[in-house]
Order: C-alpha cells, then sequence, then structure tokens
C-alpha cells in the first residue's frame, strides 16, 4: 500500500494521533505525516504512506493556506487559546479597514520569531519543554513569505482571515504581532487549514472515516498525482537503469527533457513513476540522476 491519504485532521488531537489512528487502519507501520497542526487546528493533513514516504520533503515544502480567527483584546504564553492568559485589554475602535491595512504590512518576505510554546528546538530541545519549566530562551528568527494575508470579517473582538504563506509560518505569531501593533494584545482563537500545494481540505476524509485497510486503500492518491513536478517518460529499454541509480541522458528518455535544472518525476511508458530526478545541464544536454526511486527491477 502506497501513495498519500488526505485527512481532515479535528481539533483537540494532535498531528501524530491522526498518523497512529492510520497505521492502526492500514495496518502499516511505514506512515508519516507532512508537516503538523496544533492540537487546537483543524485540516488538511497529508500523509504519506509506504514507499510514498520518500515523498515527504516535497510535501513538506509546499505552500499553505489557512482561514482562521484572531481573537483581539487577548494575549496569552502560547499566542492562542490553548495558552496561559497573560493579559486582557480592551479593544480600540477599528475599522475594517485598519485591520485589513495591518494584515498587509506583515505580506512579503519577513522575519518571525518562533513562539516559546513551539516543536522548533534550541540547544536540542523542543522549545515548548522549556517553557513547561518557565524558560523563555532566545530564539532566532526566520525568514518566511506572506503571500497572502487577507482579512474576510471584523465583529468586535474577533477578526477573521485568510492566510497563505511559505513552510514554517506561525500563524498564532502573526496574530501576536499584529494584537501587539495595535496595543491591545491578539491571540489565535481558531485555526483551518485548507490547502497544502495543489491539495484541498474539500478532497480530505475526516480520520474516523479511516476504519479499515480497505477504507485507507479507497482514498489512496497514487505516487503519479501525489506531486507538481515535471515527468519525463524513460524509454521501455532504457528503464532497468532506475533501480541501479544510473544517470539517464536525452537518449534514454521520450522526447526533450522539459526543465534545466531541478526535480522532475520519471515516468515508465505505460504511466507509472518509477523515480524523483535531479537535473543538471551541460553542453551535451540534461543529465537526470535518480535520487528518490520507488520501483525494482522491472
Amino acid at each position: 500500500m502506497t501513495g498519500i491519504l488526505l485527512v481532515d485532521k479535528p481539533a483537540g488531537v494532535t498531528s501524530h494521533d491522526v498518523v497512529d489512528a492510520i497505521r492502526k487502519a492500514s495496518g502499516l507501520r511505514r506512515v508519516g505525516h507532512t508537516g503538523t497542526l496544533d492540537p487546537l487546528a483543524t485540516g488538511l493533513l497529508i500523509l504519506c504512506l509506504g514507499n510514498a514516504t520518500r515523498l515527504s520533503e516535497f510535501l513538506t515544502g509546499l505552500d499553505k493556506v489557512y482561514e482562521g480567527t484572531m481573537r483581539l483584546g487577548l494575549e496569552t504564553d502560547s499566542y492562542d487559546l490553548d495558552g496561559k492568559t497573560i493579559a486582557e485589554r480592551p479593544v480600540p475602535e477599528l475599522t475594517e479597514a485598519t485591520l485589513a491595512e495591518s494584515f498587509v504590512r506583515y505580506t512579503g518576505s519577513i522575519e518571525q520569531v518562533p513562539p516559546m510554546v513551539s516543536a522548533v528546538k534550541v540547544g536540542g530541545e523542543r522549545l515548548y519543554r522549556r517553557a513547561r519549566k518557565g524558560e523563555t530562551v532566545e530564539r532566532a528568527p526566520r525568514t518566511i513569505t506572506i503571500h497572502e494575508f487577507t482579512l474576510l470579517g471584523y465583529t468586535p473582538p474577533d477578526a477573521t482571515f485568510r492566510v497563505r504563506c511559505t513552510r514554517g509560518t506561525y500563524v498564532r505569531s502573526l496574530c501576536h504581532e499584529i494584537g501587539a501593533e495595535l496595543g491591545c494584545g491578539g491571540a489565535l482563537a481558531a485555526l483551518r487549514r485548507t490547502w497544502v500545494g495543489p491539495h484541498a481540505v474539500a478532497n480530505a476524509a475526516p480520520v474516523a472515516s479511516f476504519t479499515d485497510a480497505a477504507s485507507v486503500q479507497q482514498r489512496l492518491i497514487p505516487l503519479e498525482k501525489a506531486v507538481d513536478l515535471p515527468v519525463v517518460t524513460v524509454r521501455r529499454n532504457r528503464q532497468r537503469l532506475i533501480p541501479t541509480g544510473t544517470s539517464l541522458r536525452p537518449g534514454d528518455i521520450t522526447g526533450e527533457c522539459p526543465v534545466a535544472s531541478g526535480w522532475v518525476q520519471v515516468w515508465s511508458e505505460s504511466g507509472e513513476m518509477l523515480a524523483l530526478a535531479e537535473v543538471t545541464t551541460d553542453p551535451q544536454g540534461a543529465t537526470l540522476q535518480p535520487k528518490r526511486v520507488f520501483c525494482g527491477q522491472p
């Protein structure tokens, strides 16, 4: 059983809980997620099963889209409602236009400091474990990109929003920072992940619907539809090169390689994904080096 599974995570459980549930239902040990959601959050969690775990790095790095609610007038140690309340302050008179302007200032490439209550490691230890001890440590800022940060509505003290961002973005940190800028504090009250790259939560199933191996198999997305990368087709008489890791040259594939550098999917002439290969180009043409191999000897 190999492929990816789109799961709609409910609130109140961890991403690891979801992995455990799918392991139990499928009977597989080789199951992994491609980016956690906080227990408070709901929405799309992509799991890799079997050999598809070799794709995880290509799915983890995809952009994400979230819809959420920010509660103004509240500051917590975790930047969301799961944390300990640090302060409550009156919310100033705000218009939707004022809030929207605040959101726009956080779009583009920005530096973000991870919250203390997070899984980031500092000095070999998870920050949330140090936070439980009452410690606060220096955290290096990370560069992230916010492609879109849109106000969807405002009913004081709650503002609803949509954000499209790169890997590693803490949406609750955005809420905290905007609340601090407005002078009243802000915390994430609800969050739902709706997209990961080309995959939508609308195509996901609740974790409770996966009760046995058959129910998992029924919704498993094959390798060929899992990643959004260019495709090259290896000639049938050269397919034997793939399992050995031998580089492919222009004469080994049908047609031209669509990219001069980066990653491509290598398919058989029958439409099966055989490998992911990294492309380099020299004066003689493209070289495709298989790096993630999914097939054995033909």
